[in-house]
């Protein structure tokens, strides 16, 4: 197991890093929390962890779970009267469009969701390196270091002489698909299927059923979901992980993405897919799904809580099988992780949030609410499908499948994607021309 999670921190870490060119690490003394002038390289928080007696507000804009971030806000602000925290919800899609502009400005939040991007961010001295809080509040002691390791953008701090760390997780995450328990059983499904030949039975079992068997939204970030998971079956880790490290020679291209690409076409060719799914939030198709309007539901576990407190016992989940049933469990993933703008005034305050995230309390918030905790021996057993997510999570760490999601291997490759697959569900590209989009955009970012 050691080794595995040894694999797991080395490609997490790598596929961070691939997200852009990482500067060489310099000094940066020049601008100090508040200031909106240029920075030259990454910088420290204050080594100090004191926060200052008057009433302090802190904006914190995220993309991922406002249930979630809502409870925690709430907790936090309970132990610390004196800080407020201001919650600024951004679409997926809204969110990383904007993040360089949003991180950049004057008026940048406090606080931000770590997301594609960032890398670049760190670079250039737009989030601070809070390394020095790491040491200070313990945080490898109540958080893994692989959920660290991930946010470190490969490279050292200055303050500490070890790596940086440009974020705190708040809960990890994987894709996955939710079934409707009774809609299953009423077509004929009696349980989780072993392999993706046996899923794909279940869905065209539930089409003659009368039912629709995949809830998909495709909208946004519902088909890209879709079409990852099944890549993560047809292809071997490592060239996976090579594609989106940017490794010379790395390529979708191949047998493998085109098979995925193929199996989102076939299953709209067979009217799988719910109506409209392109025109369908995620959001949206997941309230649709809790009123049984589709079978299945390809989502990530942050929405876990909210069909979990609508559907009760009548919903599970299980990961995307592979093409046989001894195959490894691989799902993409990542943590919901959070860090800070240089241009805070407040950054104890905000240490203090983040290390609010890394207590118990904190993450029994987050177990409730779908997400796995970074210390999940702290929080109570989970139940019902929760269970289900926590057991995918832990098969797939188990078998050194953890992915992370595919944008990440160049800053502008989700529009590539989302648009990519919104054609094949509606069979307007041909699988080969899809890829080549993804490539060409591949190239460009990491052409030497």
């Amino acid at each position: 197991m050691m080794e595995s999670t040894h694999r797991v921190r080395r490609r997490i870490a790598g596929a961070v890093c691939a997200v852009a060119l990482v500067l060489p690490l310099t000094a940066c003394d020049a601008l100090t929390p508040g200031s909106a002038a240029a920075v030259p390289g990454p910088r420290s928080v204050p080594s100090s962890t004191a926060v200052p007696d008057d009433d302090i507000t802190l904006r914190l804009q995220f993309a991922d779970a406002p249930p979630m971030v809502d409870a925690l806000i709430a907790a936090f602000e309970k132990d610390h009267p004196g800080i407020s925290v201001e919650p600024q919800y951004k679409t997926f899609t809204d969110y990383v469009q904007n993040l360089k502009l949003t991180m950049t400005s004057d008026s940048a939040p406090d606080i931000a969701q770590y997301a594609v991007g960032m890398t670049d961010l760190a670079a250039d001295g737009h989030i601070l390196d809070l390394a020095p809080y790491r040491e200070a509040y313990g945080w490898d002691e109540s958080i893994p270091p692989v959920s660290l390791d991930q946010l470190t953008a490969g490279q050292n701090s200055e303050a500490t002489g070890g790596r940086a760390l440009f974020g705190v997780p708040a809960g990890l995450s994987m894709t996955g698909i939710y079934y409707n328990k009774e809609l299953a059983e009423r077509a004929g499904i009696d349980g989780p299927p072993r392999t993706l030949a046996e899923f794909e039975d279940q869905l065209a079992a539930a089409k003659e059923a009368g039912l629709t068997p995949l809830g998909v939204g495709g909208l946004d970030t519902g088909g890209l979901h879709l079409w990852a998971a099944l890549l993560n079956q047809t292809m071997p880790t490592d060239d996976y992980w090579d594609w989106v490290n940017g490794t010379k020679g790395a390529t979708l291209e191949n047998k493998a993405g085109t098979t995925a690409s193929e199996l989102v076409v076939e299953w709209g060719r067979k009217g799988y897919y719910n109506e409209s799914a392109n025109g369908t939030a995620q959001l949206d198709s997941t309230a649709q799904f809790t009123k049984g309007d589709s079978v299945f539901l390809v989502n990530g576990n942050w929405a876990a809580g909210q069909l979990a407190t609508a559907m009760g016992d009548n919903v599970g989940f299980f990961p995307m099988p592979g093409e046989r049933a001894d195959d490894p469990t691989v799902a993409s993933g990542f943590s919901v992780a959070y860090a800070v703008s240089s241009r805070t005034e407040h950054p104890e305050a905000a240490g203090a949030f983040l290390d609010f995230l890394t207590s118990p309390e904190a993450g029994q918030i987050i177990s409730d609410n779908g997400f796995l905790p970074p210390n999940p021996e702290a929080v109570a057993k989970p139940k019902g499908v929760l269970a289900d997510v926590a057991e995918g999570h832990r098969r797939a760490v188990a078998d050194d499948g953890i992915t992370t999601f595919p944008d990440f291997a160049a800053p502008a490759m989700l529009d590539r994607l989302r648009s990519g697959v919104q054609k094949l569900i509606a069979d307007r590209i041909e699988p080969a021309d899809y890829l080549d989009s993804l490539q060409d955009e591949w190239e460009e970012h990491h052409a030497e």
